[in-house]
């Protein structure tokens, strides 16, 4: 076998499609052998950490791709744009906090969301984008299947789970419960980021029961980041802390 076929056998693509063209390149820099090596394995390391990426961003399922480079952040105020500053470090996936994006509808929540999930599959952790409305559906097919335990070991598998859209849709009782029952197991597994156009005292508008909404509040500010977007109203996060100190 030549250089090329063993490069297939041994399934380094980038290598057996550009080593004509590396080879050119490494005489036109007149590497030595062992600098030529070290060339082609890295180009292929490349090659492969950005297939990763873009398998993990196709994976994640994002309906739109948006990245923090695109996202404006100057028309926050100071506060809000030192929070953003603080979690594009990615440190609240390996400590396993969660993110609560409150504010109006069209104030960037959906945006940075998943700009902050795809920074997490670049940096090599899996990613579930789902609108909440979609997961409940999912959720209730799956336990016409009986298979709800198959489906929240895939859910607890992902290093962050991204949850958009709370508030725009209410749920029956069945859907409650079940959702219910998904974030209180995946609580302390992995990371949820939601996004919801609802301060916590009107969660009960969705989920119709105050003592359950009080135990979903519960189970998701924990040790949570709580972001209030809104770009008109300053005070409604004030009035979120209030409402959870009462709760």
């Amino acid at each position: 076998m030549d250089i090329k076929e063993m490069a297939s056998y041994l399934k380094l693509s980038y290598i057996r499609d550009h080593y004509d063209l590396l080879v050119d390149e490494a005489t036109h820099l007149d590497l030595s052998h062992g600098e030529l090596l070290e060339l082609l394995l890295q180009r292929e390391v490349e090659k492969r950490r950005q297939n990763g990426i873009a398998r993990r961003i196709r994976q994640a399922k994002f309906p739109i791709k948006h990245y923090l480079e695109d996202f404006e952040k100057d028309k926050y105020e100071p506060r809000i744009r030192n929070k953003f500053k603080e979690l594009e470090g990615m440190d609240f996936i390996e400590k396993k906090e969660n993110i609560i994006l409150m504010g109006t509808s069209g104030c960037g929540k959906t945006h940075y969301a998943t700009a902050l999930g795809i920074k997490a599959c670049q940096a090599g952790n899996s990613v579930l984008f789902s609108s909440i409305p979609n997961l409940v559906l999912e959720l209730k097919e799956a336990m016409s299947l009986n298979q709800v335990t198959l489906y929240k070991k895939k859910f607890e598998k992902y290093d962050l789970v991204i949850l958009d859209e709370l508030g725009y849709v209410s749920f029956d009782k069945d859907g409650c419960e079940i959702l219910f029952n998904l974030l209180s197991n995946r609580n302390d597994k992995g990371s949820i980021i939601i996004t919801t156009n609802l301060v916590f005292d009107r969660w009960v508008e969705i989920f119709k029961d105050a003592m359950l909404t009080s135990a979903i509040v519960d189970r998701l500010a924990h040790k949570a980041h709580i972001i209030d977007m809104s770009l008109d109203v300053s005070y409604r996060l004030e009035e979120t802390m209030e409402w959870m100190k009462k709760h």
